[in-house]
């Protein structure tokens, strides 16, 4: 939602209006790297030009987690189950009586009746609710991630995967534990201006505008949520840079398409490699 993204750049690269892409390099190895927006509109497409130029110069496609395991029906049945507040818990057992209200409210106004969220753990009914209001707003198709996921299956290029599965769901399913009810009532606010904000979002990642971004949302995850803030940019980035580093030690030319919000600030990837001498271009 609003917790997207602040970007520190370099050098924009001849030929293109620059949008949310870098190419990183050190002598003469490269490697391109995407920030992404995981749901968009069909209005979005088609995606900025430099895009498809860092694809088609790329040879293997690097994504956060692995798109052919999560395709798996036992990785479908491994996160129902994980979704899941353990035992006979509920959320109205959760969370205190005047966030469940609410919570039941903008269900009720959406037509999502509480029993559809009620074993759900609070995390994933906000996601839930999320992706429904996206999709009754025509916002949750295809993404950046899953487009060029598709055209590399096409086109055989080599794939490959920052994480596992498991660990991107072990930090869903875990988003905001020991404070679920601030947690819910900051995402309902949000879900109340949802399409203004993806717009604005969206019209920020494609023209790679770094001040609409920070203001959009980093700024306040880090503020009213600095636990999520760590563990789901510092530590995953932290986590991320030795394997992209070795990339960039390799010959051939990689594209690394991960949420925008990981190539942000000071805490970001960009800014990490940048500290490491490797040269940055925004595209």
């Amino acid at each position: 939602m609003r917790w997207c993204l602040i970007l520190m750049v370099l050098y924009a690269a001849p030929g293109f209006a620059e949008t949310s892409l870098w190419r990183i390099s050190k002598g003469a190895n490269e490697l391109f790297m995407g920030g992404t927006i995981h749901v968009l509109s069909k209005t979005d497409y088609p995606l900025p030009a430099a895009f498809d130029a860092a694809y088609k110069k790329s040879a293997k496609l690097v994504f956060e987690t692995d798109i052919d395991a999560s395709q798996a029906p036992t990785f479908a049945q491994a996160m129902l189950q994980r979704m899941m507040l353990p035992d006979d818990r509920t959320l109205k057992d959760t969370l205190r009586p005047d966030v469940y209200a609410q919570l039941e409210k903008f269900g009720t106004t959406r037509g999502i009746p509480m029993v559809m969220l009620e074993k759900m753990r609070p995390a994933m009914a906000v996601i839930t609710l999320t992706f429904m209001e996206l999709q009754r707003l025509g916002m949750a198709g295809e993404g950046v991630d899953n487009y060029y996921y598709q055209r590399a299956k096409t086109d055989k290029k080599t794939l490959g995967h920052l994480e596992s599965n498991e660990q991107q769901l072990d930090f869903m399913t875990n988003m905001g534990k020991g404070r679920e009810n601030d947690f819910v009532l900051y995402s309902l606010k949000d879900l109340q201006d949802i399409a203004d904000i993806m717009q604005s979002l969206k019209r920020a990642w494609r023209n790679g505008n770094s001040a609409e971004m920070e203001a959009l949302s980093l700024v306040s995850m880090r503020q009213d949520f600095p636990q999520i803030y760590q563990q789901l940019l510092v530590e995953r980035n932290q986590r991320w840079l030795p394997r992209i580093e070795s990339m960039l030690n390799d010959p051939g030319t990689e594209m690394v398409l991960v949420g925008a919000l990981h190539l942000v600030g000071e805490d970001g990837v960009l800014h990490a490699l940048r500290k490491k001498g490797y040269r940055i271009e925004q595209w």
